[in-house]
C-alpha cells in the first residue's frame, strides 16, 4: 500500500500533468523511480521541452522539501511547480524557474543531524510565481477546439 506522502505526490503530478495539457503541452509523466523530472513537457511544433519537477503539500503551506541536488542541478529548461492542495478548491500552483530554486533554497540540519532542504517563501515573494504558466508559453496558437473550450470555461 502507498504511503500517504506517495499519493499526494502522485496526485500534484498528475494535477499539474493535466494543467500542461489543459495549455496545449504534450506531456509525459516520467517513471516514478527515476531520479530528476517528474513531468516532460513539449509544445506541439516540437521545438520546446521542459523537464518538470513536481513538489506537492497537501495543506497550503509556504515550504516544500527539495531534493538534495537542488543547487546545481538548474537550468532554463528545468522548472520546479509547487502545489498546495486546498480539498475541494483549486490546488495552488507556483511554477517556478530552477535557477530560481537554486539561488533561494535552503539547507538546514536537525539536532538530530537530519538534513532537510527545502524552498520557503512568503506570500508576497511568491505571488509572481503563483499561476505563472507562462513561462511555458510557446506562442504558438492552440487548436480551435481549445480555444472554444476555453471561451466555454471562461465567459
Amino acid at each position: 500500500m502507498a504511503a500517504k506522502g506517495q499519493m499526494t505526490g502522485m496526485l500534484g503530478v498528475y494535477l499539474t500533468a493535466a494543467e500542461l495539457t489543459y495549455r496545449d503541452l504534450i506531456v509525459s509523466v516520467t517513471s516514478r523511480n527515476a531520479k530528476g523530472a517528474d513531468l516532460i513537457a513539449m509544445d506541439q511544433a516540437y521545438r520546446k521541452s521542459w523537464a518538470i519537477q513536481v513538489k506537492t503539500n497537501r495543506k497550503a503551506a509556504k515550504f516544500w522539501l527539495l531534493n538534495k541536488g537542488y543547487k546545481t542541478e538548474f537550468s532554463n529548461q528545468l522548472v520546479y511547480v509547487f502545489v498546495n492542495l486546498r480539498g475541494e478548491q483549486r490546488p495552488d500552483y507556483y511554477v517556478v524557474p530552477s535557477s530560481v530554486v537554486a539561488k533561494r533554497g535552503l539547507t538546514n540540519t536537525s539536532t538530530t543531524g537530519a538534513v532537510w532542504y527545502f524552498f520557503d517563501i512568503t506570500k508576497s515573494e511568491a505571488k509572481p510565481f503563483h499561476e505563472a504558466w507562462d513561462i511555458f508559453n510557446t506562442g504558438a496558437q492552440p487548436p480551435r477546439l481549445i480555444q472554444r473550450l476555453r471561451r466555454a470555461r471562461n465567459p
